[in-house]
This record gives C-alpha cells, structure tokens and sequence, in this order.
C-alpha cells in the first residue's frame, strides 16, 4: 500500500447492508480498532442497518439511505464533502455500493480480490485483498482487516444495547429461565422452513421444560409465518414478531438459552451475543452464511440440492434454487441437532 498502516489516522468503511453481514463486519471493524486505538473510522451504512449498530463506540456512521434512490449518492457526497480519508474499505459487491464508492475520497481504495470484485468494484479500487478459496462471509471481511496489517483477526463482538432494550428483554426472559426462540422468517420465503415443522420442534421444546417465543421483523409476511406457526403450536409460545426494534431483539437473542433459524440476520445477530444458532439451509452454502460459532449445529440440504441441480465443481457461493428446497429439512434432524445443543452447551 502507498500508505503505512502505522500512519493511517482516517479509515472509511463502505458496508451498506445486510443485517447479518454487518454483524460480520463488527466483528472485523473492532479487531481494528483493537489493533488501531486512536485510528479515526467512518462507516457508510443502510439506514436500517444503523438502528442495530448505532450505539458502537468509537465510530462516525453516515447513512445511505437508498430508499431516495439517485438522492441517496447526491446526500452521501454532501455528508463526505471536504472530507479524505487514508483508506476506503470497499467491502460491499454491488452496483449500489461501487457508485457510493465514488462519493468517497480516499488515498488508497482497498476491495475484494479479483475473483470477488464484481459489479464493478474493480474499477473504483487500487488494492485487493488476499484471495480465499472458500472463506465464510465473515472471514472474507477479515481480509481487510489483514490488509491493513491486523494480526488478531479473532471474532469478536462488543454490540452495545440501550439500558431501556435491556430492561425490556428482562421483562420477557427472567434470569436463568430457559428460552427457546424461533426467528422463523428469512427475507425470501423460499429460505423459510414449514410452520407445521417449526411448530412441532417449538412442542419440543415445550416438552423439554423451554419458554419458545416467536422473533422477527414487522413485515406481513413475517407476521403470517408466526401466526401459523402458533397456531400448530399445541402449547403456549410467546409471540413477538413485529413488536421489538432491532436492539431490542438483540437484547433478547442474548438472553435466550437457543435459538432456531433459516438463513437470516438474527441468526448472526445471536452469534454476536454468543448463544448457540440452530441454522437451516437448503439454498445458500452454509461454510459460507452459516451462524459463524454454530456451524455444528447447522440443519443443511444444502449439499443435496446442489448436487441434484449442478454436476462437476461448483463455485463458492452459487446458490441452489427452487421454492420448495426447505421441505428436505425434517423435524427430526433439527430435533437431533437440539438435543446436540442441549448436551454440549445447557447441559
């Protein structure tokens, strides 16, 4: 780099969405921090995005709100004018991202290696990052942690959470109670589970002595997941789907003793607070996407729908496709991988 590392006194951090990527890229901004105390970061993200990571200590957000569509990089060039940073962290492969990128003055433009940089981003960056051959999407981001001379590139999380989120997740989950938490909705439908099965594991768990409460966003869809969902449940569930910001969500992830998911941010939400994920995957590579400290306890078909639909070497990330993959995950598997969980992590 045409920049010491040691010298560097500004860094910008272009990752504008999704929930769970950003949950990685904590991860990778606080080993830098860690490494680089006094190092002054910005952070362009989503306007959602920021609800969650607002309170982090030490970082300057500036919103990307792409909901005004061409505003939004007009908005972004007037909240960075005058502005020039020593670095730009272009961490986000989309044409969205690479047109903000060019809001943002920097001396040295760091982006993914060749192989990842599409949609342009090649073309707005002057450094690459150290190519992976099958990283997680978490280790990927690393990489740029690495190239800016980071050594500790171990994940950790430090998500602060408002006294009043806290207070409200004591409310719903008392200390010690056992809490089984199901955020059934990813933002696709055809990456969410049957709610006949999901009701059945939440009987499970009522069985097994747990308090199953329902988690998610405030969509329609979402809330017509989870009223399915309860009403298959032979049992009582809490359901608060629609009802919690996203620290405060996060404030309950971390008191809950599990938590069971599709491919979908609260999963990694949860992983950033150190409870156990159970992850179901059909359409994207767990070793990819999947709860970065629970891959042991990852639910795939993954392998199987891949398999069926491409022959030979398939690349990283290709995604299997079809509405009705989720159907090959049985009640059984998951009710195995929770009782993994119960002997290796509640026991």
């Amino acid at each position: 780099m045409s920049v010491d590392p040691n010298s560097m006194n500004s860094l910008c951090l272009l990752r504008l969405s999704a929930i769970g990527d950003v949950c990685h890229a904590v991860a990778m901004v606080q080993a830098i921090q860690r490494h680089y105390p006094t190092l002054k970061i910005t952070w362009v993200i989503g306007k959602l995005e920021y609800q969650l990571l607002k309170h982090l200590p030490g970082i300057e957000f500036v919103i990307f709100d792409k909901s005004q569509g061409w505003r939004s990089y007009v908005n972004l060039r007037k909240a960075l004018s005058g502005r020039q940073f020593d670095v730009l962290l272009h961490m986000q492969v989309a044409l969205r991202a690479t047109l903000a990128s060019l809001a943002i003055p920097a001396k040295v433009r760091i982006g993914f290696d060749r192989a990842r940089a599409k949609e342009g981003q090649w073309l707005v960056t002057n450094h690459r990052v150290e190519p992976l051959a099958t990283p997680h999407v978490l280790e990927g981001f690393m990489g740029f942690a690495k190239a800016i001379g980071v050594s500790d590139l171990t994940p950790k999380w430090d998500i602060p959470v408002p006294k009043a989120d806290t207070e409200f997740a004591q409310s719903h989950i008392a200390e010690g109670e056992k809490v089984f938490i199901i955020c059934a909705a990813a933002s696709k439908a055809e990456r969410n589970w049957l709610p006949k099965r999901y009701a059945a594991v939440a009987n499970y768990a009522l069985n097994q002595g747990f308090k199953v409460m329902l988690c998610g966003g405030p969509t329609q869809q979402e809330k017509t997941l989870a009223e399915s969902i309860t009403q298959a449940c032979s049992g009582p569930i809490v359901n608060l789907v629609g009802q919690t910001s996203l620290t405060q969500l996060l404030a309950l992830l971390k008191r809950a003793s599990l938590v069971l998911a599709p491919d979908t941010g609260p999963a990694h939400m949860a992983t950033t607070q150190g409870t156990p994920v159970i992850g179901l995957y059909a359409h994207s590579n767990p070793g990819r996407t999947g709860p970065y400290l629970s891959q042991q306890y990852v639910v795939s078909v993954y392998d199987k729908a891949i398999a069926s639909q491409q022959s030979g070497e398939v690349k990283w990330g290709t995604r299997a496709k079809g509405a009705d993959l989720m159907a090959f995950i049985s009640v059984e598997a998951v009710i195995e991988k929770f009782e993994s969980v119960l002997q290796f992590e509640l026991g």
